[in-house]
């Protein structure tokens, strides 16, 4: 099937109120504007540099989500223009990302990437470090950055009470922080898994291989 074509089912699928995030890593500057003409507006990178080289191929109204691990010393390029950098995953960073913000007169919208996932592999910041690093950016010490919500990515198997399991794991974590301050934004859910998350109150979704088509990884 066409892009197009893949774009449409996947939009259909989602409820009005769930954000979707295109993930274009890996896909050409093409690809992408074709997904852009058919109104989608927030696109998700996994590489600073791939980000770097397209975005100022591609229209300025794009709201580009930083989704991949990211290196503090990487966040200097990204800052002037980022909309949301979804893996925060140290206080480390957060720090650095407030201090590129600072510099550039803005503030930078965030979510903390919490360690959901069985695998070693995965990034992200234990559910006792995520809601210690909340208090502090709610007492006041991360000024220029917006902490909107969470994101967390579940285990990769074929076992979907698993990733059901982690996914409510990590939506009692939003509600509770959320009854400190209010959160706009719970990314849970990506090409495979993207229905489960939203039956377990996901509100923005990544999506790639599923409108992109497989990744070549060979480039």
């Amino acid at each position: 099937m066409s892009i197009k074509e893949n774009y449409q089912i996947i939009k259909n699928q989602l409820p009005s109120e769930v954000q979707l995030v295109a993930v274009s890593k890996t896909h050409p500057v093409s690809a992408i504007q074709e997904v852009y003409e058919l109104g989608q507006r927030v696109f998700g990178e996994n590489k600073v540099q791939e980000l770097m080289e397209k975005y100022p191929l591609l229209p300025q109204d794009i709201q580009w989500h930083l989704i991949g691990h990211l290196q503090t010393n990487k966040v200097k390029y990204i800052a002037p223009f980022i909309d949301t950098i979804q893996s925060v995953d140290s206080e480390r960073l957060l720090n650095e990302i407030n201090k590129e913000s600072r510099k550039n007169n803005r503030v930078i919208k965030v979510l903390l990437q919490v360690k959901i996932a069985a695998e070693e592999s995965k990034f992200g910041l234990e559910i006792s470090e995520a809601k210690a690093l909340f208090l502090q950016y709610l007492e006041g010490k991360f000024p220029h950055v917006e902490i909107t919500g969470l994101m967390g990515m579940a285990t990769f198997t074929e076992d979907e009470q698993q990733v059901k399991k982690e996914f409510l794991t990590l939506k009692g974590v939003f509600d509770e922080l959320n009854q400190l301050k209010t959160l706009k934004t719970l990314s849970m859910g990506m090409s495979d898994d993207f229905p489960v998350a939203i039956a377990c109150g996901a509100n923005s979704v990544r999506v790639g291989s599923a409108i992109f088509g497989r990744r070549d990884y060979s480039q």
